[in-house]
């Protein structure tokens, strides 16, 4: 097992909907959302996972925009952290293990990012594929941005979203996994603070399972970026994962993330020569929006795997990068 943990925050939930046990015997699936001041989309996203019939978990990670009333007044468990280190990673298992370790007889946790709303047909879907598939832990679906025409920034979200269907290396923040995997291997690292999904899959697949894409709906998302610097620091944040994660299990057989981080700093220390990158992916078939921003993005992603190894070597620990 790595460095990840495997018990969730010591504190009780902060909310325990009324009728709980009666609702929990009965429950195969839990949909733990996470968020911080995600105003009108944690509704959604919550409204989502109460159609499904699964228990809701919500894990607040300091909001101040009343996101912990909204998930109390959808009859949701909720936990609250404070004064420790944010991430998506120790959020996710906060809820996961936590919701676990009261009601063991769950079979599936679905997570989900308090910007997205749950296809109505996608808890049921993903579970029937798991219950047909046991040497498959991970399953996850096409997520979809809510709004992609609104600015080229969603476009590129929608488009990164669409990775190719059937057996997968990783899934994204919104995927549906075993219960009792998720807790065989400790959860998501929480200490990485991005690409903790990618990493806690190498772990899975190391113990003999495999992750899977399927061609079907999952999820609306709302990046909501309007802004070239969201944009710049999302692939600085990107930059900092894919460091940390070449880190980790860059070694063979694994190789993670090695072909991004080379690529990434290959094509930044060679700045004027970028548009033969641009003319390579163009020729690929890809649009020129595609072209244009992958070509981009080799700047805040090379400063970002830098970010990683100065704070390694400085001891410095580099909090979550935040592009809302």
């Amino acid at each position: 097992m790595s460095d990840a943990t495997s018990t969730p925050t010591s504190r009780d939930p902060v909310h325990v909907p009324v009728n709980l046990d009666a609702r929990a015997r009965d429950a195969k699936a839990a949909v733990v959302a996470i968020g911080r001041n995600e105003g009108e989309r944690l509704r959604r996203c919550l409204e989502s996972a109460k159609k499904s019939g699964a228990l809701i978990v919500y894990v607040d990670s300091g909001s101040t925009d009343g996101s912990i009333d909204v998930a109390k007044s959808l009859d949701a468990i909720v936990w609250e952290l404070k004064n420790v280190p944010f991430t998506a990673a120790l959020a996710r298992n906060t809820g996961a293990l936590g919701i676990l370790s009261k009601y063991p007889s769950i079979e599936f946790i679905q997570f989900v990012d308090g910007d997205c709303e749950i296809d109505p047909n996608w808890i049921e879907t993903a579970m029937a594929f798991l219950n047909k598939h046991p040497t498959i832990a991970v399953v996850c679906g096409r997520r979809r941005e809510r709004f992609p025409d609104a600015t080229i920034y969603n476009k590129l979200c929608d488009m990164e979203w669409n990775t190719p269907v059937g057996q997968a290396k990783s899934c994204g923040g919104d995927a549906m996994i075993r219960s009792k995997v998720f807790s065989q291997i400790g959860g998501f690292n929480p200490s990485v603070i991005a690409g903790e999904e990618p990493e806690m899959c190498v772990r899975i697949r190391q113990a003999g399972f495999d992750v899977w894409r399927l061609d079907a709906e999952m999820t609306l998302h709302d990046a909501a970026m309007t802004r070239f610097g969201q944009w710049w620091k999302r692939n600085v944040r990107a930059g900092h994962a894919y460091a940390e994660n070449y880190h980790r299990h860059g070694a063979p057989p694994e190789l993670m993330a090695k072909k991004s981080v080379i690529s990434n700093y290959v094509w930044a220390a060679m700045f004027p020569l970028l548009p033969l990158l641009w003319i390579k992916i163009k020729t690929q078939g890809k649009s020129a929006l595609y072209a244009t921003f992958v070509t981009l993005s080799k700047v805040p992603q090379a400063i970002g795997q830098l970010k990683f190894h100065f704070n390694r070597l400085t001891g410095k620990r580099q909090t979550i990068i935040e592009y809302k």
